[in-house]
């Protein structure tokens, strides 16, 4: 392992000492012994107190992820094989495993991967240039701990084409881990089966973090007339429609989306009580207002609106748009469904947000429920970029 030694200056590294995962190029003093981009080194305080050892990257503004506070600590096999142990028997003991994000980044103190697992099939995102040289590594030792639980993977794809690699200095890329499989996978959540496309689909295929949240919406969707914006493959539209709703509209800019979601109704055999319509949705919905529609439940799920600190304004002004169209659309005493996937909208300003909408759009807002991603995407306190998805569900009445 490598002896280079990264010292902080005097005051910095606060978010490390909070127990965030992180130091960040400016927070460095000087760089002492021999190492390339990618490999691990040890970081000392500006006293020389030993904090832990990190993968380092000069081409990052995230200069050192950590991987581990121990001095004794030995950077190999055996301690990512630990690592990805404690994240499997994590899952095992709080979600259903059949399909769940297995490994989770800095949460799962390996920072800069993404593991999801798909039925039989691993997806793998890797992000970071040190946790990258360890990725097959990483894979085989989890496919080994999956065996003890009987669990055989029939294949693993890599999922690494996301913008944010270019920071990290280095190309994007996907591609088969391992032996080529087919690329469609069935996978079952909350009683909806799903075709899961590994290879095209947004991210890994899959938006296993609202698994939780889809189940949440089944106990008033039942005889109900609902529409699902943003929909993506139909996951929220497909829960509502297994619930019970009399119809559902789903809807999504991508006619990819809409077909895959389509499918995923044909599938359960939901085709006559739940279509689906390829649209934007900041243009449908006031037309939708316009034609007097109305629904029981209207279900807002859209993509990130900002994912810098810089663009937050701008996402500020969508999410109070879309909310307020949204609940102008709600029956009195209906529900509206809204969240947000952005680390940078932070909740106080989400709420803040959705409470604006409400007053333009003239309701009341009554809180059901306040839900965050689930919990194969665990909130690592002090690492606040963990912390991303918020949640609602609010029972939506006229101001008398």
């Amino acid at each position: 392992m490598n002896t280079a030694v990264i010292t902080l200056k005097k005051g910095e590294g606060r978010t490390l000492k909070a127990g965030g995962m992180w130091v960040y190029d400016n927070e460095v003093a000087s760089m002492e012994g021999d190492f390339q981009d990618g490999d691990v080194v040890a970081v000392h305080d500006f006293d020389g107190y030993f904090m832990g050892y990190g993968f380092i990257n000069r081409h990052s503004r995230i200069r050192i992820r950590l991987l581990s506070r121990r001095k004794d600590a030995v950077i190999d096999g055996d301690f990512m094989e630990m690592r990805v142990r404690n994240a499997w028997n994590y899952r095992k003991e709080t979600i259903d495993t059949s399909s769940c994000r297995v490994i989770f980044g800095e949460a799962d103190f390996l920072p800069g991967i993404v593991i999801d697992k798909f039925s039989d099939v691993l997806v793998v995102e890797s992000l970071a240039l040190g946790i990258d040289r360890w990725k097959t590594v990483i894979v085989d030792r989890l496919k080994a701990v999956m065996a003890e639980d009987g669990i055989q993977i029939r294949g693993v794809y890599e999922r690494s084409d996301a913008k944010v690699r270019l920071q990290e200095g280095m190309e994007r890329c996907k591609g088969f881990i391992g032996e080529p499989f087919d690329t469609r996978v069935e996978i079952m959540e909350n009683g909806v089966r799903y075709i899961v496309d590994v290879e095209d689909g947004q991210k890994t295929g899959f938006f296993l973090d609202q698994k939780n949240n889809r189940a949440a919406i089944h106990r008033f969707c039942r005889g109900k007339k609902v529409l699902d914006c943003f929909t993506h493959t139909g996951s929220f539209a497909l829960n509502a429609g297994i619930a019970g709703a009399a119809s559902v509209l789903g809807v999504d800019a991508s006619q990819l989306a809409v077909d895959q979601a389509a499918e995923n109704a044909m599938l359960n055999g939901l085709q006559d009580r739940v279509k689906f319509r390829c649209a934007d949705v900041f243009e449908l919905l006031p037309q939708l207002e316009a034609q007097g529609e109305k629904y029981d439940v209207v279900i807002l799920d859209p993509p990130a609106f900002t994912k810098s600190r810089n663009s937050v304004k701008n996402a500020v002004k969508g999410y109070r748009e879309i909310n307020l169209r949204g609940l102008k659309l709600v029956q009195d005493g209906g529900y509206l469904v809204t969240c947000s996937c952005s680390h940078f909208m932070e909740p106080e300003l989400f709420a803040k947000t959705i409470r604006e909408a409400a007053a333009g759009a003239h309701k009341r807002l009554r809180q059901v429920e306040f839900r965050t991603q689930g919990c194969d995407h665990p909130i690592l306190w002090a690492a606040d970029q963990s912390y991303y998805l918020k949640f609602y569900i609010f029972q939506v009445v006229e101001e008398r």
